[in-house]
């Protein structure tokens, strides 16, 4: 979990997000430096898919540009922005799913600028060798990680790569807390069961599922 932000910090952003919610197009765009990332972070590791991942980024700051005037909720910003991205996600799972029947291998690896949360875990790498097994290994984990029901996915990504609280990922998804909690346990848990399928101890990985 990512350490609380200084009050001078969290007071920065908040002026900023308020001019933003003004009009102000400089703040606007420095929103959208703050937040691209995780939002790219998320969509590719929904879809394993640099290209869609950009998309749904595109589409999700355009949104964000035309509605966050009528944001009510200054404090709900992220949740409120994870939401639109997850909406445009699920629009174009659906437009794969309409054109043919969608398998891990419509999803082929992109470049990603965002290191894995998986990645950070292992520490620094410091040869050549160590770094195409780790390469390896976090391509293997995302496979995996598509294994999952989209919306298992949803929430697994979430809460252990981007660090929202059960409490925002309820509010970003419209769902109950309690049924966050529900898919976070049968994603994790079925992420072991992929992983003991493949035969990957967690020793490999040096990530604890």
């Amino acid at each position: 979990m990512a350490e609380t932000l200084p009050n001078s910090v969290m007071m920065h952003a908040d002026a900023l997000l308020e001019r933003a919610r003004q009009g102000d197009k400089n703040a606007q765009g420095k929103l959208v430096q703050v937040w691209y990332k995780r939002i790219y972070n998320f969509a590719y590791k929904f879809f394993y898919d640099h290209d869609l991942a950009m998309e749904v980024s595109q589409k999700t700051f355009i949104s964000m540009h035309r509605n966050l005037a009528g944001l009510q909720e200054a404090t709900r910003f992220k949740s409120w922005l994870y939401t639109i991205a997850v909406n445009y996600c699920r629009e174009e799972l659906r437009k794969r799913k309409a054109s043919r029947s969608v398998s891990l291998n419509d999803f082929s690896p992109g470049e990603s600028e965002v290191s894995y949360k998986w990645e950070a875990s292992s520490g620094k790498l410091d040869n050549p060798e160590k770094q195409l097994r780790h390469t390896e290994l976090s391509d293997l984990l995302q496979q995996c990680l598509m294994e999952l029901s989209a919306e298992q996915r949803e929430v697994v990504i979430m809460k252990e790569y981007e660090g929202l609280k059960f409490r925002e990922i309820a509010e970003a998804l419209q769902i109950s807390e309690n049924t966050v909690k529900s898919r976070m346990y049968y994603g994790l848990d079925g992420l072991k069961k992929i992983l003991e399928k493949k035969q990957i101890t967690k020793e490999a990985l040096g990530y604890e599922l």
